[in-house]
């Protein structure tokens, strides 16, 4: 298994989801998404596993306005440019993702 965990650094999901992978000695990778973002290809590889709405933060103030883009390509840049309207935590392994703290998904990759 190789684990990614995009998160923030003061986001309680992001610091619950580590602690899960963490009492299971699973390693895992942690990436403050905020500091360092992530790759177009990540973004691609999780907007197909879990779909491009499922990947905004509902509570961020331009989380509203990527419904008004044109085309998920020009969402997906502005995801990149901008990785705070992403969601935290983005778990990934391989192919597969969540957004949010999803345990019983993890359970399955384990």
């Amino acid at each position: 298994m190789n684990i990614q965990i995009f998160g923030r650094s003061k986001c309680f999901d992001t610091k619950k989801a580590e602690r899960w992978f963490k009492e299971r000695r699973i390693q895992f990778q942690s990436v403050d998404v905020k500091k360092y973002g992530m790759s177009l290809g990540e973004l691609t590889s999780v907007k197909n596993a879990v779909g491009l709405e499922n990947m905004v933060d509902p509570g961020h103030p331009d989380g509203v306005l990527l419904a008004y883009l044109a085309d998920d390509r020009a969402k997906l840049e502005k995801l990149f440019e901008d990785p705070s309207l992403l969601r935290a935590p983005i778990v990934r392994n391989g192919k597969q993702a969540t957004v949010g703290y999803c345990p019983q998904v993890w359970e399955g990759w384990t």
